[in-house]
């Protein structure tokens, strides 16, 4: 199991970044985003086709950097947290947690005895297909798996202590476009009500010595929220940045071209 930079980053007192995959699942997009100087990527199984066999093709090339490689599942179900960890993801995000009894059964499928429940798999794409102490695997596996709870409603914002202070609980991340439309206020970041959701989730994450983490649509959006209190920034979903990045390119090839049309 190699070494989880995002917890390394974090350690260090420095702010983790990192990029959400939901569309591009190419063998070279380990690579481009370790170039890019990624800390930690989210392959999304909740919005996304992919399936367990693509996600395991996808851990297995992140092995070859350094990058550390977390998958969102759809729901709480313990087949989807312990396969995904089994085939080499170094953490888990969960949609939409709204209690302690959620964050238990994620920790129990998350993290082996004592902490959670989980089977013991050992020596295939977890270890890296190498021979490992069990008992050494096992401790090690626990403190190096990260385990995050997105926050993305009402709910989850009325239990926020119980779920920042479940052992076993790393992260809370904010689902910020499903959250502002359980307050009643789709789309709508700087209205007060959702800022000060942000700065309730922020808060109970410090009490707790959990980081908070949000993933914003610009640096703008970024700087505003990591001043806030959020220590971990998502930066994009893969197919965002790359339509971002062609319309910007496009549109300024369009310019150079002395036929365009008057506006």
């Amino acid at each position: 199991m190699k070494p989880n930079r995002f917890k390394q980053v974090l350690a260090e007192g420095r702010i983790p970044v990192g990029h959400m995959l939901l569309e591009f699942g190419a063998r070279g997009m380990p690579r481009m985003l370790e170039e890019a100087g990624v800390d930690f990527v989210v392959v999304d199984m909740e919005h996304s086709g992919f399936t367990s066999a693509d996600i395991a093709d996808m851990m297995a090339w992140f092995r070859a950097t350094t990058v550390a490689p977390f998958v969102r599942v759809p729901q709480v179900q313990y087949h989807l947290i312990a396969r995904t960890l089994d085939a080499g993801a170094l953490g888990i995000m969960v949609p939409d947690v709204k209690n302690a009894a959620e964050v238990q059964d994620i920790v129990d499928a998350a993290k082996y005895a004592p902490l959670g429940k989980r089977g013991v798999g050992i020596g295939a794409a977890n270890t890296n297909y190498k021979s490992v102490n069990p008992d050494e695997f096992l401790r090690y596996a626990n403190e190096n798996t990260t385990i995050i709870c997105q926050i993305e409603s009402q709910e989850g914002l009325d239990n926020l202590d119980a779920i920042a202070s479940a052992p076993g609980v790393d992260v809370l991340w904010v689902g910020h476009f499903d959250l502002s439309r359980s307050l009643g206020i789709t789309g709508q970041f700087r209205q007060p009500k959702f800022l000060d959701a942000l700065k309730s989730v922020v808060a109970a994450a410090r009490k707790h010595g959990v980081a908070a983490a949000i993933q914003p649509r610009d640096p703008t959006q970024a700087q505003e929220w990591v001043e806030i209190g959020f220590n971990v920034i998502s930066y994009g979903v893969d197919f965002v940045v790359y339509m971002q990045a062609m319309t910007q390119g496009v549109a300024g090839i369009r310019r150079l071209d002395p036929n365009r049309a008057s506006s």
